[in-house]
């Protein structure tokens, strides 16, 4: 397992008003919204979620890194957890045209309204029970999703992760390294029920045998 940091800069390429987060608008009922996954996740008002989540090529060149770094071939298979769109997916295939993806969500308006290329490899599905047979999957990804389980689902959907991926593991989660981060990740946050220092991560981690490799991301 390593800290692997490949998210960095498309996390600073969005700008938050963690003040404004707070005070513009009832953010318990933002958050109880959000949580839904539904389309105000999605493509609503920014005070419930993304506020429009469209493809704009962003997830490019993390697919780039990603490909590359686990030496990701024409015949391999790939799966996506929290998919969402599918954004990431459409771009390892422009990376990799012949290998072949899968990914899951827990919002049916997500795969609903997934780019028309990847729909067909996409279905709902939850992290915790993941429908595909032991040691499916070359690479297993997951960006910004686990976070969002508590810490008994979280576990579960960890060993998910090892039992059904073969090769490469690799996921994204929110944490923090000092106050500042903290109170930002408190503030900014809608969906996420567990988030933790890097540190606290990888005890989890080792906690429950996940052997991936992981990154944070970080509220500055």
């Amino acid at each position: 397992m390593a800290y692997i940091d490949f998210i960095s800069d498309i996390h600073r390429s969005t700008g938050r008003d963690y003040l404004a987060r707070v005070v513009e608008y009832d953010k318990a009922s933002a958050a109880e919204i959000a949580k839904r996954f539904d389309r105000e996740y999605f493509d609503g008002d920014r005070k419930f979620g993304y506020g429009g989540y469209r493809y704009d090529g962003r997830w490019r060149a993390f697919a780039h890194t990603l490909a590359g770094h686990y030496g990701i071939h024409a015949g391999d298979r790939v799966l996506d957890i929290g998919c969402a769109k599918g954004f990431l997916l459409h771009d390892l295939r422009l990376e990799v045209p012949e290998i072949a993806i899968a990914g899951v969500d827990v919002s049916s308006y997500a795969i609903e309204h997934a780019m028309d290329d990847v729909r067909p490899f996409l279905q709902v599905a939850n992290a915790v029970a993941l429908p595909f047979a032991d040691h499916s999957f070359d690479l297993v990804v997951s960006v910004n999703t686990l976070h969002n389980l508590r810490l008994p689902e979280l576990a579960r959907a960890l060993k998910e992760i090892e039992r059904v991926g073969r090769r490469a593991k690799y996921i994204v989660v929110d944490g923090y390294r000092d106050e500042r981060e903290k109170m930002n990740l408190l503030y900014w946050q809608l969906t996420c029920e567990t988030f933790l220092t890097p540190d606290a991560w990888q005890w989890l981690f080792d906690q429950v045998g996940y052997t991936g490799d992981f990154a944070c991301v970080f509220f500055t």
